[in-house]
């Protein structure tokens, strides 16, 4: 096996690490490190909670001697700061690592190269880009958000297949099955929040948090923050939202029953600097689940980074809620996208979509 193809096989193996961390790092990105050592791996390790070890920490800890020498295969570029941790690249020179090998370059301005020269100043060998597009995956927001100063926003959908949301009434519960509703579980573990608007809190009186993932324990996951736009200040103190009130966010006019409760108040403002106020809370991944009149108005503008679009084979009928209310008279207004994936859930599918103007 050549060695670029090495690299890659043992990179797998790191983003593999990653992948047991995405739901419990936030803010911090999910980072995997695996050591490996003539042919085997001696180390492993992934981001532990905030204020925890990085991943380099566990894996140079496993490995234990047999680091002198030895190739870490990190997917984010080690960090070069002191924060709540030591830096990770002096702590690689430390052990003895001859070589690093890394997915992809971290942004945040603490560390933007950093690492590396770090690294290369002592004389250790690096490898870069190595399976870059699965590692970008994994930390789409916070890549984004040291980079941009946004927020990655996703926005989600549930549809028939004539295009409705939800019946005339607002009723809405259910139109996909179970497969699908548990999936978009997975969406809200990921996210720093999740964003809906008053009219889907009146309706359905959700708490769109996250209450089962398969396999995994729901008290390592971070809840997402839950963000709602109440313009006219008409949430009502019994929503079953506000069970948790630390983890909801309210835009709108300031009420002194929510804030004895503890929850935070945001004046009102445009969409665009509502996502860079999250930001500004460490918020990198923002899942949107809204009816049509939010959803629309993130989509017109240009907000959303990525469509994820539940398709059930049912027809709720012409007086039932459209998905999309913007009104178009001419073909060049239309939104378009780029079809990115298509995974069957049961009878339900699900489209993950990207906007045409952002794949140009």
């Amino acid at each position: 096996m050549s060695e670029l193809n090495q690299d890659h096989f043992w990179m797998l193996q790191a983003l593999a690490e990653a992948e047991k961390a995405i739901y419990r790092t936030r803010p911090n990105p999910a980072v995997g490190c695996v050591i490996v050592k003539d042919g085997a791996i001696v180390g492993r390790g992934a981001t532990a909670p905030v204020g925890g070890s990085h991943a380099e920490v566990f894996a140079m800890h496993e490995a234990g001697e047999q680091a002198q020498g030895a190739t870490a295969y990190v997917t984010l570029e080690p960090c070069a700061h002191y924060g709540r941790t030591p830096p990770c690249a002096k702590g690689l020179i430390e052990a003895g690592i001859a070589r690093v090998v890394i997915a992809c370059a971290d942004p945040n301005p603490l560390v933007a190269g950093k690492g590396i020269d770090i690294l290369k100043q002592a004389g250790v060998e690096i490898e870069t880009d190595v399976c870059t597009a699965q590692a970008e995956v994994q930390n789409k927001g916070f890549l984004k958000a040291m980079a941009t100063g946004m927020p990655y926003v996703r926005l989600k959908v549930a549809s028939s297949l004539d295009g409705r949301t939800a019946m005339a009434s607002g009723e809405s519960k259910w139109i996909t099955g179970d497969l699908a509703r548990q999936d978009v579980q997975h969406w809200r573990a990921i996210s720093g929040a999740v964003i809906t608007g008053i009219e889907t809190i009146l309706a359905d009186d959700p708490q769109l948090n996250v209450r089962q993932l398969d396999g995994v324990a729901l008290d390592s996951i971070v809840q997402p923050k839950r963000v709602i736009l109440d313009r006219k200040g008409r949430l009502p103190l019994t929503a079953k939202i506000l069970q948790t009130p630390d983890t909801v966010m309210v835009m709108g006019p300031f009420r002194a029953e929510l804030a004895q409760m503890g929850v935070i108040q945001l004046e009102i403002q445009p969409l665009q600097q509502i996502l860079q106020t999250l930001k500004d809370f460490h918020i990198y991944d923002v899942l949107i689940e809204a009816g049509a009149t939010v959803s629309t108005a993130f989509l017109q503008a240009q907000l959303v980074d990525e469509l994820i679009s539940y398709v059930a084979p049912t027809f709720l009928g012409a007086k039932a809620r459209s998905m999309f209310n913007a009104e178009f008279d001419r073909m060049a207004e239309q939104l378009r996208f780029k079809l990115l994936d298509v995974t069957q859930l049961g009878d339900d599918i699900r489209l993950k979509l990207i906007p045409l103007q952002e794949s140009v």
